[in-house]
């Protein structure tokens, strides 16, 4: 018979979660679960991700415990055209939303692509500082994404680095494959260089990532490759963040990034004026 956790246990595991989301939020369920059980607090299975980490943070969330928005859910969402109360109102927000576009005096042209929806929040606050596309193919990408995605890479006309995170196990190392493949066929004149980020084989090693078996029933993908499967929501968030900071920033000439922000702060007050005008 299984053995039911104390009142006492299950306050430790709530105390950790928070401990957890508070460190680094907003995050998925799943990123939590892979944290607590690579700290150990719970074992390394579905039936843990569902019963504990899942069950504990809707509860927790519930009760005032857990605030709502540390936790991410990119798989719900919805569409609105942006409004505004009043053209004054509008006037403002496009002042303090307005960017210079940082790559167009750049060398180099950069994109982020990722396998998992759910980490999107996780790049985007490193990408949208960079004002570098994130590109989310949730798996086999389509003909229309890649061929849309190859098009904008060939209007930019400078060398393009892609550089992808996704799950180290057959379907997550056919993905990228098929990502080349699609916009070298869409581009086949734009000067194109892709890398795979994570997960690798040596952060396996070097994080001690938890792996899991690998599905091999019905997975052609799967024949020739060999050990367990390791998700890339097993990465820590930090480490992720700090691996497409690197991506994005190997390519920045600082003089240049200057010069850019400079040009967007002059701009940025001249706007301001008209807007102080035109409110008047």
């Amino acid at each position: 018979m299984k053995k039911r956790r104390t009142k006492a246990e299950i306050e430790e595991l709530k105390k950790k979660i928070y401990e957890i989301l508070e460190n680094f939020h907003p995050e998925s369920t799943r990123q939590a679960f892979y944290q607590m059980s690579n700290a150990g607090c719970i074992p390394k299975t579905e039936a843990a991700y569902q019963g504990v980490v899942l069950r504990l943070c809707g509860q927790m969330r519930e009760d005032g415990e857990l605030p709502w928005d540390w936790i991410t859910d990119s798989t719900r969402w919805m569409r609105k055209p942006r409004s505004y109360s009043s053209l004054n109102e509008a006037l403002e927000n496009t002042k303090a939303a307005y960017r210079r576009a940082l790559w167009d005096d750049q060398a180099a042209y950069v994109e982020i692509w990722i396998e998992k929806e759910a980490l999107a929040s996780i790049f985007y606050a490193v990408t949208a500082e960079w004002d570098v596309p994130l590109m989310v193919v949730k798996g086999f990408t389509s003909k229309a994404f890649a061929h849309s995605a190859a098009e904008a890479i060939d209007a930019v006309g400078k060398p393009a680095f892609l550089y992808y995170f996704g799950d180290w196990d057959p379907s997550g190392l056919w993905v990228w494959k098929d990502v080349q493949a699609k916009i070298r066929r869409y581009a086949p004149k734009a000067d194109v260089t892709f890398e795979r980020v994570a997960v690798t084989q040596q952060q396996i090693a070097d994080y001690k990532l938890p792996t899991r078996p690998t599905k091999r029933k019905g997975n052609s993908h799967a024949k020739n490759f060999s050990g367990n499967s390791v998700e890339v929501d097993a990465m820590p968030p930090v480490t992720l963040q700090d691996l497409v900071r690197n991506c994005i920033e190997r390519h920045i000439d600082k003089r240049q990034l200057a010069i850019t922000k400079a040009a967007e702060a002059s701009e940025r007050e001249a706007l301001g004026m008209f807007v102080r005008k035109a409110i008047r």
